[in-house]
């Protein structure tokens, strides 16, 4: 399948929110808090589908696990989110020149972020909240061993921004599969910045196979 549409639309998208005013964005993220709180039967019940397909001996079992407390932690972190000052378009040096030239120097969105991920739903949440409050458009590629619980958080996200207002299209979740992620890796047309979250092999092999900028976030705990 030729994702191509879809990178298109997100890049689309996202250029609103260079306009938008704060206070729909961080209206958004406290719409997206309580919809995690009042959707916690129906988020734990999707992950639950993933964790019986995993061993749970897999070290990889916890970070999957989804309950009310670690949701009500991700409902939290958002409304810590929404209370920060806007990053975006802040003043950082100004100067004049002799000849009267007034140079200045801001902070401006990326445009579209792609992040790449492994079994941890919560980066979901996470990583929506910093691009939104951002202005950054963002394009999720999970694991496959948390897709039921991948879609169901961006299902809740699109609610969310279809609660405020707001053009849903500024995030998407590609379904998992190599194939799906190297065609975000060589979309330079549409997405500004790669972000690999996870192991070494994974962060190694984005950073091998990209044509788009890549972030290293390191591997391990950091």
């Amino acid at each position: 399948m030729d994702f191509t549409p879809l990178f298109r639309k997100v890049s689309e998208a996202s250029r609103s929110l260079l306009t938008l005013d704060g206070d729909i964005i961080n209206k958004a993220l406290s719409i997206l808090a309580e919809n995690l709180i009042a959707g916690s039967a129906s988020i734990i019940n999707e992950n639950e589908k993933d964790l019986e397909r995993m061993e749970r001996e897999d070290p990889r079992w916890d970070r999957l696990l989804l309950t009310p407390e670690r949701i009500g932690s991700i409902a939290e972190e958002i409304r810590s989110v929404a209370l920060m000052k806007d990053p975006a378009g802040r003043l950082l040096s100004e100067i004049k020149r002799p000849n009267g030239l007034l140079i200045s120097r801001k902070t401006v969105p990326f445009g579209v972020i792609g992040v790449i991920f492994e079994a941890r739903p919560n980066v979901v949440i996470d990583v929506f909240a910093l691009c939104l409050k951002s202005r950054n458009g963002c394009i999720l590629k999970g694991g496959s061993d948390a897709r039921d619980s991948n879609r169901i958080l961006v299902n809740i996200i699109i609610s969310a921004l279809e609660k405020a207002g707001m053009d849903f299209n500024v995030v998407a979740l590609l379904p998992p599969g190599r194939s799906e992620t190297s065609q975000m890796l060589k979309a330079r047309d549409y997405i500004d910045l790669i972000i690999p979250r996870g192991s070494r092999g994974l962060i190694d092999w984005v950073r091998e196979n990209s044509s788009i900028p890549v972030i290293e976030t390191g591997a391990g705990i950091c």
